[in-house]
């Protein structure tokens, strides 16, 4: 049991080949399913705020997505396959399969909500209702780059670039890097996130694995997964889906969301900004909190 998730199991399941680390309270079966999805760079423990309100109502499944947190680190292959979104979504629903769930609520934030959201291209028969936290797609974002963009998200490119030029670099000074990046990817002041929660994320990115594999989950983002979602144009989320953003970060300034992903949904986009930065589920809890209660009821 993890002191940031009281009451809550965490353990290891082997899922599509990897072993996931997942955090859930699967014991209460008898309710609805969420399965809440990370992003960079952090792990499942970004939930830890939601994940107490949130458990009263559904049965929560938390995981640290391939590469990140506890779970399996594979080297990446030179066609980053391995850490593509097509991969990495079909891990979940091997996952979820071997709790015995088959159809499920999901959210997720940053690249787990890219995870998501081709998890529900992929396999529309498990998402019963979408929800993806301060993104636009992947290939419009691309599409879209300016100066302004490459500028703010340079991670996205420098990232990227072939190992182990990043991998290097952010190895020297691992905390270094996480403290910059999670304070200037928000709205500047860190205050609201939870010294425990920080450790964690500290904990798992000083492993040279872990940097590794964060760097394979953006070149597959720049390659293999473009490849995915310029191969089926006319393919759509065909659930119900909410966008939240915030209203003081990148995708607010640069992107429209809700016009973003209707173009990439079935039935009409809802959404709204929240009053934060990157990080909803760390800075405003409570909203985000009500947002899920009201959309996945």
């Amino acid at each position: 049991m993890s002191p940031l998730f009281p009451g809550f199991s965490i353990e290891k399941r082997v899922a599509n080949g990897v072993r996931i680390n997942v955090c859930h309270n699967a014991g209460q079966a008898d309710r609805p399913l969420l399965l809440l999805l990370h992003g960079f760079p952090q792990s499942h423990a970004i939930w830890h705020k939601v994940a107490p309100r949130l458990a009263a109502h559904y049965t929560l499944v938390m995981p640290d997505l391939r590469g990140y947190g506890d779970s399996d680190k594979p080297v990446g292959p030179a066609d980053h396959s391995t850490y593509s979104k097509r991969t990495m979504a079909a891990d979940q629903v091997e996952l979820m399969r071997g709790l015995g769930f088959h159809t499920y609520f999901v959210c997720g934030h940053d690249r787990g909500a890219r995870v998501a959201h081709r998890l529900a291209l992929d396999h529309p028969h498990a998402v019963r209702k979408l929800m993806l936290l301060d993104i636009s797609p992947t290939l419009t974002m691309y599409e879209r780059t300016t100066m302004e963009f490459a500028t703010l998200y340079y991670h996205w490119f420098f990232l990227i670039q072939p190992a182990p030029l990043p991998e290097k670099l952010i190895g020297a000074d691992p905390v270094f890097y996480l403290q910059r990046k999670i304070g200037a990817w928000g709205t500047g002041a860190t205050d609201f996130f939870d010294p425990r929660a920080v450790a964690e994320y500290e904990r798992c990115f000083k492993d040279p694995a872990t940097i590794h594999a964060m760097c394979e989950d953006y070149r597959a983002a720049a390659t293999i997964d473009l490849e995915h979602d310029r191969a089926d144009p006319q393919r759509r989320i065909e659930c119900p889906l909410r966008v939240l953003w915030g209203a003081q970060g990148v995708v607010n300034r640069l992107f429209t969301p809700i016009e973003d992903w209707q173009a990439k949904a079935r039935m009409p986009v809802t959404g709204l900004a929240t009053p934060s930065g990157h990080y909803i589920p760390e800075q405003v809890p409570e909203l985000l909190s009500d947002e899920m209660l009201e959309f996945f009821k």
